[in-house]
């Protein structure tokens, strides 16, 4: 069934969606072998959660929002996953909160950069960055370590969608806001963000867009006093709540 053919009433439509878009992301080449199993235990949490976004979440969204408008140097990091999932989103999300875009692969080939920027292209983006890797994130031992020095490396605010815990804590020693998008609330990545968004990354990254164009032009006293009220810790335990006590759909 393709994509296009999933009616937009079935029970396991967002489901069935990101499975879709995840498959033909490994066979362009965007997506790595991985990054389905990645889907997979994403897709369990959203089951368990109702497949729906939370008011927190909803919440956490509007804070990330704020976040993204404050900040000087903001950056939206894009993996395989969410580069198959929401290319367009993306783009549009960057353009309305002026971040650039930067592609950071755990499983790192010049062919898969090339391939996710291109995509990110074909979407409407402009300049991507993550080419140029000539900076790197401390104590990461891996390849997603490397980052551009004009991009991540020198960015005050990150948005890390289906991150990995491990650079989402190495982010976070250097002191840059991080904005998470993982189903998961016990995640690591989750737990040390300053604004965990436990949502499907289909709602979540659109819902971003929807509130910052709502606070484009909200004064920047309105802007920190919703970053200010935001609590990650409440945020985590209402979804953890959600999933232990939900009823499945």
């Amino acid at each position: 069934m393709a994509e296009v053919e999933i009616p937009d009433d079935h029970p396991r439509h967002d489901s069935l969606v990101t499975r879709h878009r995840i498959e033909a992301g490994v066979e362009k080449g965007i997506t790595s072998q991985q990054g389905l199993i990645a889907q997979g235990r994403g897709e369990a949490f959203d089951y368990l959660l109702g497949e729906r976004t939370l008011p927190s979440a909803d919440a956490a969204a509007r804070a990330a929002a704020a976040h993204l408008l404050l900040a000087e140097r903001p950056v939206i990091s894009v993996n395989g996953n969410a580069a198959a999932l929401v290319p367009a989103e993306l783009v549009e999300l960057a353009g309305v909160v002026g971040a650039d875009l930067e592609v950071n692969l755990f499983n790192r080939t010049d062919e898969r950069i090339q391939a996710i920027v291109d995509h990110l292209r074909a979407h409407g983006a402009g300049e991507v960055k993550g080419r140029e890797a000539n900076a790197r994130i401390p104590n990461l031992n891996h390849e997603r370590a490397k980052v551009d020095a004009d991009g991540i490396a020198d960015a005050d605010v990150v948005l890390v969608p289906l991150e990995d815990g491990d650079r989402a804590a190495a982010l976070a020693d250097l002191g840059k806001i991080e904005l998470v998008i993982d189903l998961n609330p016990l995640s690591r990545s989750a737990q040390v963000a300053d604004v965990p968004i436990v949502d499907n990354i289909l709602r979540a990254v659109p819902a971003i867009t929807v509130h910052a164009r709502d606070l484009a032009d909200a004064p920047r006293t309105d802007l920190e006093r919703i970053v200010a009220e935001f609590d990650p810790e409440t945020a985590l335990a209402d979804a953890e709540r959600a999933i232990r006590g939900g009823e499945l759909v």
